[in-house]
């Protein structure tokens, strides 16, 4: 028989405090960082930057701040032998030329699987698909995916929602043929609702799932711990999609906070209190020590 809030809290039980194996750097973000960890010190006497936030965490952004390397949204006029890092998301083709042109030696360090996706929408514009992408248009991700397959197809549209796709049918419909690429942090639930709606618009349909295999699996394990849980912590920024997609996809199920810092706990005592099965996942952007931190504190009772 599990002990009542009132046991635990006066006799001070220990909670049920389980970690998403999955949480935390996925491979190509922890590529990314170490790579650019490496850069400066391979160059300790050549200005680094990074054109928008490498990765979306604040606390990584002021890591690497700290050690020289600089996120910017405009680079410097001079790039007075300067490296310009491309970030994890990807950046337009436009925008890589601009750089070299402007003298910077540039860095690529834009994910394996988002290439990927880039690769797959330019052939599928190759071949004559009218080109969806289902993500949020303004994500540097997305921005990039687009500008890529625009290179070689008029035919090009993003989408996020049913009613996105509602306002382009006629378009679609005319065209017949509809090939579709996915931003990688995605939900799968979510992506299935925009292609049953697409479906009966095309004659053919070629969709390719480039949903990043670290993000179903991390997806997956954070669906199953919410079945099981009181209460569901989610670290990581709230700029990160993978990130605030774990704590949507939770929320139907349980309670669930989503934080940045350890230090936000605190916001949430008496939830934390009431909760005695307790989960912490966390976004392919959160650093470890981070999770590690909400984990220690939520097993000290602070």
């Amino acid at each position: 028989m599990s002990a009542s809030f009132l046991e635990r809290r006066f006799f001070k039980l220990p909670k049920n405090i389980q970690s998403a194996k999955s949480a935390g750097f996925c491979y190509g973000v922890k590529k990314a960082v170490d790579t650019a960890k490496k850069l400066k010190i391979d160059n300790p006497n050549k200005k680094i930057y990074i054109l928008g936030a490498l990765i979306h965490n604040t606390l990584v952004t002021k890591e690497l701040e700290e050690l020289g390397i600089f996120t910017v949204d405009e680079l410097p006029v001079n790039a007075d032998n300067a490296i310009c890092i491309i970030r994890s998301h990807g950046e337009t083709p436009e925008r890589i030329e601009q750089i070299k042109e402007a003298g910077f030696e540039v860095v690529d360090l834009t994910c394996p699987d988002v290439k990927k996706v880039q690769q797959k929408a330019v052939n599928l514009a190759d071949e004559g698909y009218f080109v969806v992408i289902i993500g949020k248009e303004n994500h540097p991700e997305v921005i990039a995916i687009r500008a890529n397959a625009c290179l070689h197809s008029e035919n090009v549209v993003v989408v996020n929602s049913v009613d996105e796709v509602q306002a382009v049918k006629d378009a679609l419909k005319s065209h017949k043929r509809i090939g579709v690429v996915i931003q990688t942090t995605q939900t799968i639930s979510h992506v299935q609702e925009v292609i049953n709606v697409l479906v009966p618009l095309a004659k053919e349909l070629k969709i390719e799932n480039t949903i990043c295999p670290s993000t179903s699996n991390r997806q997956k394990e954070t669906l199953e711990l919410a079945k099981n849980s009181d209460l569901v912590v989610v670290v990581g920024s709230k700029t990160s999609a993978n990130t605030t997609h774990l704590a949507q996809i939770c929320e139907p199920l349980t309670k669930t906070i989503h934080i940045e810092t350890a230090q936000e706990l605190n916001n949430y005592k008496e939830l934390i209190e009431k909760a005695e099965n307790i989960s912490v996942t966390a976004g392919a952007s959160t650093p470890q020590n981070l999770i590690e931190e909400v984990i220690n504190k939520l097993e000290k009772g602070e």
